[in-house]
């Protein structure tokens, strides 16, 4: 038995649910009000026997003890085996205990932390007095200067160097740390000079980098930290220390592009609101927040990267299983702007944000001539490849109809030219599962199902551009969601190890060297697929059921009875279809065998 197995079955759900949530028991089941949103009426249900939590509110999600610990906390699954594990009295081994940083990271964050001290306090030093008035015209309280940990870097070579070096930290670290600088023949020198410095954390409140912004009109007006062991730019969140309480409590996180679009936000009530530092929001990023929420609405200025960004949605959309949406910003505004003119405007444009494939759809439009046979060619040459990346079939067949009534052409033209972009997507290709992938254990500890399909992923690239439809849900244990999560973000096999915790390497590395035939290796991975996707749709029928009968004896509200009863037609209408599925497959092997 694996440490991750051994914490699954030593803890007990209930119990942890029941520190976030007063719980009810009925019959086999626990309820109560939802941790994750604000409802007066409890949809959140735990189910001991198979140690997995649904909500059928707002969240319409669930999954096992990993993933309530990791949504709730907003940490990644490393973290929440450290917890569980601690709680459980089971020792985790120091090769992949994530509470155990290597020395080299522990001590790249002290040192961060002592600069910040540093920093912090030359702020209110006579040297810092310009970056101090800055700060003060910008309209940032003492409070919010101390919550941001704002500070000065000094227009000296060395001031930094020699107060860190001082306080026993080696050139090498700081180097390491990409706070000095080491011209090439020449002596090493501070990084940031006569600056206004940003430090930045990570989710649990550890300094891993900084930002800086110069005193004068001199470029680039803003610099970062560069790549380091526990600094990533393109993976950071500026403010998400701040905001992560905030985007659980509202589920929604805002995402915005500077340093002072997140302070003033948060100076202003707007607590769920974290900055891509000025790049373009990657896959990294979203995948942070989604830990913490599946509603991200995109504030990005109207520039080349904006665009790129909302042209990229629909990926972000993927990744997240939920709708991203975007603010369309005033001509020549950014958040800071906005909400420091009239915070009722910024409240009113979050509200009136657009799906990121609706703008999109505007953007293209507003920049063609759609009465032109060659504007409309042009816009379907742009947004068709999007509508085809939709992996939802309901919202791709909205948007393609959405694209035949604004070009004014027929659906069935575009539907043969989206059968030749993705033609695995329009003809549904699934079939029947074999018995050496049907079998599956108890979810408390494996499901060799699910391992079953990952390792064939794993084992072969070229099931990469084969969509069968699989989702992140299908997958009951946390450990394989994260693997088959990895594996859809990484454009190589080599990559997926990297974006894993390490306590999940082990695993990984037994689903690699897992033995498998080596034909019909497509087929199986449909099998596959298709049978993930009716067992998940089967225990979520059943849940329905169960809960559909407790409201029923308890006197449940109309409307909430209603929404379940829509939830169980939706469930049952996707089951009658893996049924068509495998009852056309058997029909055709059938025919092959006559």
């Amino acid at each position: 038995m694996s440490v991750i197995d051994e914490v699954k079955q030593r803890a007990d759900i209930v119990d942890i649910v029941g520190q976030y949530a007063k719980l009810t028991k009925s019959g086999r089941t626990f309820r109560g009000l939802c941790p994750f949103h604000s409802e007066k009426h409890p949809s959140f249900f735990v189910y001991p026997e198979q140690q997995s939590w649904h909500c059928f509110g707002a969240c319409n999600t669930g999954g096992d003890v990993f993933s309530f610990v990791m949504k709730k906390q907003g940490i990644d699954f490393g973290e929440a085996l450290r917890q569980l594990a601690q709680r459980a009295g089971v020792a985790l081994p120091s090769r992949f205990e994530p509470g155990v940083e290597s020395e080299e990271r522990q001590r790249l964050y002290q040192i961060n932390q002592a600069a910040a001290l540093y920093f912090h306090n030359l702020l209110n030093s006579p040297a810092g007095e310009k970056a101090k008035s800055y700060v003060t015209e910008r309209g940032f309280s003492a409070q919010t200067i101390s919550d941001f940990q704002l500070g000065y870097s000094p227009n000296s070579w060395e001031g930094l160097k020699q107060y860190l070096m001082e306080r026993g930290y080696t050139e090498s670290e700081l180097l390491t740390a990409g706070l000095i600088i080491e011209p090439e023949g020449k002596k090493t020198h501070d990084r940031f000079r006569n600056k206004l410095m940003f430090p930045i954390s990570d989710a649990r409140g550890r300094i891993i980098g900084f930002g800086a912004r110069v005193l004068d009109d001199s470029l680039p007006k803003y610099i970062n930290s560069p790549q380091t062991p526990v600094f990533d730019k393109s993976g950071s969140l500026y403010g998400i220390n701040l905001a992560k309480d905030a985007i659980r409590q509202q589920d929604q996180a805002v995402i915005v592009e500077g340093y002072m679009d997140v302070i003033t936000a948060h100076q202003n009530g707007f607590s769920n609101v974290v900055a891509s530092m000025g790049t373009s929001v990657t896959e990294k990023q979203v995948s942070t927040l989604k830990r913490l929420t599946k509603n991200i609405t995109l504030a990005l200025d109207a520039d080349a990267a904006g665009e790129e960004a909302m042209l990229r949605g629909v990926g972000f959309e993927n990744t997240l299983g939920a709708e991203v949406k975007v603010i369309i910003l005033p001509q020549g505004k950014d958040p800071d702007d906005v909400i420091k003119q009239d915070a009722k405007t910024w409240q009113k444009l979050l509200e009136e944000a657009l799906p990121v494939v609706d703008y999109t759809f505007n953007m293209v439009a507003s920049e063609l001539d759609l009465t032109t046979a060659k504007g409309k060619s042009l816009a379907v040459d742009k947004l068709l490849p999007i509508i085809a990346e939709i992996k939802d079939p309901i919202r791709q067949a909205h948007y393609l109809q959405k694209l035949a009534q604004l070009l004014k052409v027929s659906e069935h033209s575009l539907e043969a030219a989206l059968a030749r972009i993705r033609p695995r997507q329009v003809r549904g290709r699934a079939e029947e599962p074999k018995p050496e992938a049907a079998t599956y254990l108890h979810p408390l500890l494996s499901s060799p199902l699910e391992e079953y399909c990952l390792a064939l992923l794993l084992q072969h690239p070229e099931l990469k551009v084969k969509d069968e439809g699989l989702l992140p849900e299908y997958f009951e244990n946390s450990e394989n969601r994260e693997i088959f999560i990895a594996w859809q973000q990484s454009d190589k096999i080599e990559l997926v190890k990297e974006k894993l915790a390490p306590a999940i390497h082990e695993h990984l590395d037994s689903l690699l060297n897992k033995n498998l035939s080596s034909t019909k290796i497509e087929q199986k991975y449909a099998e596959c697929a298709l049978r993930l996707r009716e067992k998940f749709l089967r225990s979520l029928a059943t849940k329905i059921e169960a809960v559909l009968a407790l409201e029923a004896q308890s006197g449940g509200k109309a409307a909430d009875l209603a929404k379940l009863k829509e939830q169980g037609v939706e469930v049952n209408i996707q089951l009658g279809e893996v049924f068509a599925q495998k009852s056309r497959k058997r029909l055709e092997q059938r025919s092959r065998t006559l």
